[in-house]
């Protein structure tokens, strides 16, 4: 069945919404001083991230404003990256903890957990190499359900979600982030496992997804999902809580991460990232009834 066209702006109230559903709202990011700190390793190497040419509305951080550890190699497939951003005092902003997956290497997957779980407890309970946060979900009387659509051992749980939001989507064949809006979900297809989540961040072909007439210049802390040029998966976690919609799309777009495709995940006290070996979180500030998986091949 075709699906309704939902603008971007629509869609963006629409997200209002559901964190609202989740007892979670944008404005609610605990303060700085009480945030669990960011585990990821330090190693300065300044580089320019991003300008105010870039983007008007986005924050100009000055050259030199970034302390990038680079790409550090776990194991074959799977690399990590660190970095702190300053604002134009060189007061520290925001930590950015990514990681860098090959599919050639690594399988994914899908959880779902009505009661939800933190995230020791998801790796616990998978023995997943990685576990991230994954999309929205809301409180109903038997515990937490999905909003949009998840696909957890081949079946499909919630609804799908319009043109204006996008797809993880698991085959045999691997990973693939999708736009709802060029590849529309099809009840027909053979997944995995899959998860939806909004707004688009990076459009394919790279380009911001976010746009500006959008900003509400709420910042939140915030989880992405990308898929660079050579198909690899990206997550990246920015734990602090800067980063507004606007200003993350363009911070993705203007960076060397040579994404092709990215999408917000649920973000707010469900950002997390937990990697098993060599032991490395940031830590949830909530339970997770959905998360995203990874395991070696």
């Amino acid at each position: 069945m075709e699906k309704p066209i939902v603008p971007v702006t629509a869609g963006f109230f629409f997200l209002g919404w559901i964190l609202a559903g989740c007892g979670i709202t944008p404005e609610s990011p605990l303060p700085t001083e009480t945030r669990p700190p960011v585990t990821f390793t330090d190693v300065e190497s300044p580089s320019s991230v991003i300008t105010s040419e870039m983007d008007p509305s986005a924050t100009a951080y000055p050259t030199q404003s970034a302390a990038d550890s680079g790409w550090e190699v776990l194991r074959e497939g799977l690399d990590r990256r660190k970095i702190t951003l300053w604002n134009a005092e060189l007061d520290p902003v925001e930590d950015i903890a990514i990681l860098r997956i090959d599919p050639d290497f690594f399988l994914f997957d899908v959880a779902y957990d009505p009661q939800g779980k933190d995230l020791d407890a998801w790796q616990a309970a998978t023995g997943a190499e990685v576990v991230v946060n994954g999309g929205y979900f809301r409180r109903e009387q038997d515990g937490f359900v999905p909003d949009g659509l998840i696909v957890v051992f081949g079946k499909a749980v919630g609804e799908s979600y319009g043109d204006f939001a996008g797809m993880l989507a698991v085959r045999d064949t691997g990973p693939e982030l999708r736009w709802l809006q060029t590849q529309p979900y099809d009840p027909w297809e053979p997944l995995l496992a899959g998860l939806q989540s909004f707004p688009m961040l990076i459009k394919p072909g790279g380009q911001a997804g976010f746009p500006e007439a959008s900003e509400d210049h709420i910042p939140a802390r915030r989880t992405v999902i990308g898929q660079d040029t050579g198909g690899r998966i990206v997550f990246l976690v920015a734990s602090v809580g800067h980063f507004t919609l606007r200003r993350l799309s363009v911070f993705l777009e203007s960076s060397d991460l040579s994404l092709d495709i990215a999408m917000n995940l649920d973000g707010g006290p469900s950002s997390g990232m937990l990697i098993a070996d060599p032991r490395q979180i940031v830590p949830a500030e909530s339970v997770l009834p959905i998360v995203i998986t990874v395991f070696s091949k």
